[in-house]
């Protein structure tokens, strides 16, 4: 069968990742741990000397002070770069996401830079629209079925969460959205399990079948 998957997202959960720009100091770790956010964003875009076209990264921040925040990330690549527009780099992705975190404007989805959006929208709220889109979704979870044997459909999304992991209650309620799988017994950080999860979708497209 042939495997066409074009386009990958991922939703990173973090319950401690503050919702404003001033929260975001010097110290990434003291800083709710948004350190563990640009791991996760370097992970999903960055491959050796370019970056990815096919895939986009939502985060969900619910710390403090005014949670949540839905920071939605497919950065566009064409084109020079300038006031209006930012070529993302490992260096400055603290940067970007504190000012997108300082761009938020109350009751509006606002495009801080071309494909690099904010609003305040929950969790479980970002997963019940994409999966009333009839989205292909997938909760990366110790008890689904291992990602190398898994039927994974077109146009995939994948849930992960922070070094706390998803809160039981938003877990349960998931489950009946999405399909559990996993990438092993093993505990990875959450940058390291979407290179996993990348590497998979990448062999399977390179080779064209499941």
């Amino acid at each position: 069968m042939e495997f066409d998957i074009t386009m990958r997202e991922f939703i990173y959960y973090s319950r401690t990742a503050p919702t404003a720009g001033s929260y975001v100091g010097s110290d990434l770790q003291e800083s709710g741990r948004i350190d563990i956010a640009v791991h996760t964003v370097i992970a999903t875009f960055f491959l050796s000397h370019k970056l990815r076209t096919d895939a986009k990264l939502h985060l969900l921040f619910a710390g403090p002070p005014t949670p949540p925040r839905h920071l939605e990330l497919k950065p566009v690549t064409e084109g020079e770069t300038g006031v209006d527009k930012i070529y993302l780099a490992k260096k400055d992705v603290s940067s970007v996401l504190k000012k997108m975190l300082y761009k938020y404007r109350e009751g509006e989805k606002r495009e801080v830079f071309p494909g690099f959006w904010i609003e305040k929208k929950g969790f479980l709220d970002v997963i019940r629209e994409l999966s009333e889109q009839g989205r292909n979704i997938y909760v990366l979870d110790a008890g689904g079925e291992d990602i190398r044997t898994a039927e994974i459909k077109e146009n995939p999304i994948f849930i992960l969460g922070d070094h706390k992991g998803l809160p039981a209650k938003e877990l349960k309620r998931l489950k009946s959205l999405c399909t559990p799988v996993s990438i092993g017994k093993r505990v990875y950080f959450a940058s390291q399990t979407i290179a996993v999860v990348n590497n998979e979708i990448d062999r399977r497209e390179d080779s064209g079948k499941l």
